[in-house]
């Protein structure tokens, strides 16, 4: 008698705060529920940092500030059959993109040379190789990459994700209630 494999999730944090993945913790004990019937993959969750197979579902929070995450990113959708951006950093580059109204050389002095709590004589900016290259700007994920639905909020709620899941997992279409969307 054979097993059936049960599709994988994998998921990623970008330019964010990672509160996306703490409502997806929130799920609480449906964690158990969800681990019943999926498999993770390339996640924090599991701690796998690179893909070991194809994935059904891929969440990415987050949005792209620097050249990793646009490589990451790319990675998630060539190996994602669904690929969904959850919260405002990826669906609009949220807080981080705060930086895009300032000139990347500015953001840059302000942070390493004349920052009110900056001590740096020399005035250098960090060159290290294992740096990823900034962006001009952040932008948010579907700039980037095609993405196949968007979850809204900062972040989105635990009972959100949950039926976002749920439902394509189940192959059914992602109906979300009113409750579950507005934000007074």
């Amino acid at each position: 008698m054979t097993t059936a494999v049960k599709p994988r999730i994998a998921t990623v944090s970008l330019a964010g705060c990672f509160g996306c993945h703490m409502s997806l913790l929130d799920i609480d004990e449906r964690l158990l529920d969800l681990v019943e019937i999926v498999d993770f993959d390339r996640s924090p969750i599991d701690d796998i940092k690179t893909f070991t197979h194809r994935c059904a579902i891929g969440l990415v929070e987050g949005g792209c500030a620097n050249d990793e995450n646009v490589h990451v990113l790319e990675e998630f959708r060539e190996n994602c059959d669904i690929l969904v951006s959850i919260g405002e950093c990826a669906r609009t580059g949220g807080i981080p993109a705060l930086r895009n109204s300032i000139p990347l050389a500015e953001c840059l002095d302000e942070a390493y040379r004349s920052g009110p709590t900056v001590y740096n004589p020399t005035g250098t900016l960090p060159t290290d190789e294992e740096l990823p290259l900034l962006l001009n700007r952040v932008v948010p994920c579907h700039e980037v990459v095609r993405i196949d639905y968007h979850v809204m909020g900062c972040p989105p709620s635990a009972e959100t994700l949950w039926q976002v899941l749920t439902a394509l997992l189940s192959n059914e279409k992602v109906q979300l209630p009113y409750e579950l969307i507005k934000y007074d």
